[in-house]
């Protein structure tokens, strides 16, 4: 029995799934706004060379100084936190509350 539903399946040369098309509707849905990451972010990371965090600290407008003043901790500090390329996940914590933004953005 086939049930109506708003998803389509594009098939491939070969004839098997391919692609799969939702509703914008859904996808927004299924895919809440904290959890996508901003193209200027992408950008900065791609186009500058930018660790994901130094890269959201640019999109937030924020000085190093004033993260790291968030964060409780001078801005050396935070700046070695920055350039790190795996800060633990306790540092990650504490550098997105910061931020705003969710943890696992940070860690990409």
């Amino acid at each position: 029995m086939n049930t109506p539903t708003d998803v389509q399946i594009i098939n491939g040369p070969d004839g098997m799934p391919a692609f799969v098309v939702i509703p914008y509707a859904q996808y927004v849905k299924d895919h809440p706004a904290e959890d996508l990451i901003p193209n200027e972010v992408v950008g900065y990371m791609v186009k500058e060379g930018l660790t994901p965090i130094a890269a959201w600290h640019k999109h937030r407008g924020l000085s190093q100084a004033e993260v790291a003043a968030r964060m409780g901790i001078s801005q050396p500090a935070y700046a070695q936190q920055e350039q790190a390329a795996k800060p633990r996940k306790v540092t990650r914590l504490k550098i997105a509350n910061a931020l705003g933004v969710a943890e696992p953005l940070l860690n990409l």
